[in-house]
């Protein structure tokens, strides 16, 4: 079932250049998709677009079939969930508890009902013993995972994952790539769109779109973007880490020690 459609989107900062040219695909409902590209590729920029937080130059995003626009947009947006690169920026309240509230307070939900809803979502990433510390006092991974129970608490039916982990340390990338596995597990109707430079994350996603330029250069699976090594590594990118040391077997004449390991 399509869930979102992007077709033939174009934005511009400014009347001289393009930061995205002509972008088009379609996302399924309950799949993962990470966006990747290097720093100017446009991936960030097309985040914002889908959350509603940009107007397209041109072409068209459509969503839970409603077309963006100044009459949709609202009803849009209460169903998508954004997550920034800094968790430091997200947070307005004297303490964790509060801060999944907010975002409650704002939708108006029984208040009656709301000390239950922030303990389920704080389970859900594993901060429930922290609701009542300073989110000053967090580690950069916690401070997202309480982002993300604060996103999550609105039940969104897409989540989106802007550069989500790019200030954290590998404890705390870690810490948000368990979550979002979790949340799979419990949700197989959630959508998740993750924009992402770190290609070890992207391969945990169902489906991959590279972006280079502005513009769709690779669209696929991992296996699909594997075939295509050396346009990534062309573009800026990298590959996995086990997926070079595979080759690097592989040049070596290997063969055995790639099948002990990993067989």
């Amino acid at each position: 079932m399509s869930l979102l459609t992007v077709k033939d989107l174009s934005f511009s900062y400014s009347q001289e250049e393009n930061v995205l040219n002509g972008v088009s695909f379609v996302v399924e409902k309950g799949t993962y998709i990470s966006l990747i590209g290097h720093n100017g590729s446009g991936k960030s920029t097309i985040a914002k677009l889908l959350a509603g937080l940009l107007e397209a130059k041109s072409g068209s995003i459509e969503a839970f079939d409603l077309e963006y626009n100044r009459k949709n947009i609202r009803k849009i947006r209460s169903r998508i969930g954004i997550v920034f690169q800094n968790p430091d920026n997200q947070f307005i309240c004297a303490s964790v508890k509060d801060d999944i509230a907010f975002g409650l307070e704002n939708r108006q939900v029984d208040p009656a009902k709301m000390n239950e809803i922030i303990l389920e979502y704080a389970r859900k990433v594993n901060m429930e013993d922290f609701l009542d510390k300073e989110p000053e006092n967090l580690s950069g991974g916690q401070k997202q995972r309480v982002a993300i129970a604060g996103v999550l608490a609105m039940k969104p039916d897409i989540l989106i994952l802007d550069e989500a982990t790019a200030m954290l340390d590998p404890k705390g990338k870690k810490e948000i790539n368990d979550v979002i596995k979790n949340l799979r597990t419990e949700n197989k109707d959630l959508t998740i769109i993750s924009i992402t430079h770190d290609i070890e994350e992207a391969f945990e996603s169902d489906r991959i779109i590279v972006l280079n330029n502005g513009k769709i250069a690779l669209d696929g699976d991992k296996e699909l973007i594997l075939s295509h090594k050396q346009e990534i590594i062309d573009m800026g990118l990298d590959i996995p880490f086990k997926n070079k040391f595979i080759d690097a077997l592989k040049d070596a004449q290997l063969d055995d020690v790639i099948k002990e390991l990993y067989d």
